[in-house]
């Protein structure tokens, strides 16, 4: 992790973001960075003193347009928009979230194309290394002309107002005077939506490795074959993430003796599909996960307001608009249902004693007196049934609004609020796997499973110990789902 980071406008990465939004890390502004940046706003200002009319710079916003305002109340135009949108409802943003927004929306200023003084940045900047948090509510937002109300409830804070503006000042800083076109830049653009997005990228792919472990640890608990894991068969049909999917089953199943125990006269011919085709399922996942970082990343250095300034020519166009973030996230929980309905299917071949090639019904000591993992598989069969539930795509739910001038919406913070849901359903999952998994794996003792699975099973016996009789697992998948977001049981991270 980077002890600071350092904007420029054009190259913030995933990695960045994270770090700024859950470790705090310092941020920086390169003193030529701030002079470009000086130098665009010469252009708005350039555009002023010949008279042109610019969208929301002298004009009202949304079907407001036509209505031309006069010079002398430019200031309070960008102090209404941002007081009049700062209107969002529900629960405040985490922390982290509104951190990312935080260095989303700097990075984007300091590109020329805003055509804002440095000192937006500068300020978001320095309320960053203060810890000075703004606020947020989670919903009001449709995707565009952006985030509009959720930046706003942050600009509140950039401006002096509310109990935010008091935060400001109680840590030393001055709050920002909006000039021409300053308020307009700031909440035009899709930086709470993509900041929660870029958190989530990089959550998913904690996930879908873990997955790989948790799938490992199943195969091993019912005996089952890793052949079809062999890179010949991948290499046949070469999607990229199939074929790490396959290398990372067969790296947690190397060198096992459960293998060996049954690798000659096992009448099993071939595993059922939860097992046998998990590379290509989890590949397919990977797939997804990918595509969504991609368009993010993309994003993150995207001049996403509106209007933009390309020198001396003021543009208006629509970049605000959510759309690829918003389909981006659509995909990546979509991809995470998958990834925990798989997971859930191999729980069940785990706990069922038709399935499991001879462990106790439900994995329980006493079966019968003890009833084991039969309700944690219950509670993850409902965790995929709510993962299912918000699947459906937020992205195609267009609702017009601004007098039907905004007459096509991407939803990307609803999109945001399912994937989080889908990926806290699937965490959750996976963790109930694992502790079954582990739970399985005491059965064939002494045999000890492959090398990546032995580790597995040891970070998961660190906080449940063996199931010897009934207990409430409750705190436990919890505390196992809390170790695979903070990537506990990543076997890429794993020592």
């Amino acid at each position: 992790m980077p002890s600071s980071i350092t904007l420029d406008g054009r190259s913030l990465s995933i990695a960045d973001v994270v770090a700024t939004a859950r470790e705090g890390v310092r941020v920086a502004i390169p003193p030529d960075v701030l002079a470009r940046v000086a130098r665009a706003r010469a252009g708005i200002e350039a555009a002023l003193a010949r008279g042109e009319t610019i969208y929301g710079v002298n004009t009202g916003f949304g079907k407001l347009a036509h209505v031309r305002i006069p010079p002398e109340s430019l200031r309070d135009l960008q102090l209404n928009l941002i007081r009049s949108h700062a209107s969002g409802v529900g629960t405040p943003l985490p922390v982290e979230a509104v951190r990312a927004m935080m260095v989303l929306r700097a990075n984007v200023l300091l590109m020329e194309t805003s055509g804002v003084r440095p000192v937006l940045a500068e300020t978001l900047v320095a309320m960053l290394n203060a810890a000075v948090h703004p606020v947020v509510p989670s919903q009001g937002s449709v995707g565009a002309s952006g985030d509009l109300a959720p930046l706003s409830h942050l600009a509140l804070a950039l401006i002096g107002e509310g109990a935010d503006g008091v935060r400001l000042r109680e840590a030393g800083l001055t709050p920002v005077t909006l000039e021409a076109k300053e308020g307009i830049a700031f909440v035009n653009g899709t930086q709470a939506q993509t900041g929660l997005a870029a958190l989530l990228v990089h959550d998913a792919w904690v996930l879908w490795r873990t997955a790989h472990a948790g799938a490992a640890m199943s195969l091993e608990a019912v005996r089952g074959t890793p052949v079809p894991f062999d890179a010949r068969i991948h290499d046949a049909r070469p999607h990229p993430f199939q074929q790490r999917s396959a290398a990372m089953l067969r790296e947690l199943l190397a060198d096992s003796e459960i293998r060996e125990s049954h690798r000659y006269d096992d009448p099993r011919v071939q595993d059922a599909y939860s097992l046998r085709c998990t590379p290509q399922v989890l590949g397919a996942v990977g797939e997804g996960i990918a595509f969504a970082e991609r368009l993010v990343a993309t994003e993150l250095n995207a001049a996403t307001d509106n209007p933009l300034v390309f020198g001396e020519d003021v543009l208006s166009g629509g970049n605000f608009h959510g759309q690829p973030i918003a389909l981006a996230l659509d995909v990546l929980g979509i991809a995470l249902v998958t990834l925990a309905g798989l997971a859930e299917r191999r729980l069940e071949r785990i706990v069922n004693p038709d399935l499991s090639s001879g462990l106790p019904a439900f994995l329980a000591r006493n079966p019968g007196l003890d009833s084991g993992f039969m309700t944690a598989q219950i509670a993850a069969a409902a965790l995929v049934a709510d993962a299912r539930v918000l699947a459906t795509p937020a992205s195609v739910q267009s609702i017009p609004t601004e007098g039907n001038q905004e007459d096509f919406v991407p939803m990307g913070m609803t999109a945001a609020w399912k994937a989080g849901r889908i990926f806290d359903d699937a965490s959750r999952v996976v963790a109930i796997e694992l502790l079954a998994g582990a739970q399985g794996l005491e059965y064939l003792k002494p045999l000890q499973p492959g090398r990546g699975v032995a580790r597995t099973y040891n970070a998961v016996r660190r906080i449940a110990p063996p199931l010897v009789a009934d207990r409430s697992m409750a705190e436990e998948i919890e505390r196992v789902a809390a170790a695979i977001r903070a990537g506990e049981y990543d076997p890429e991270a794993v020592p």
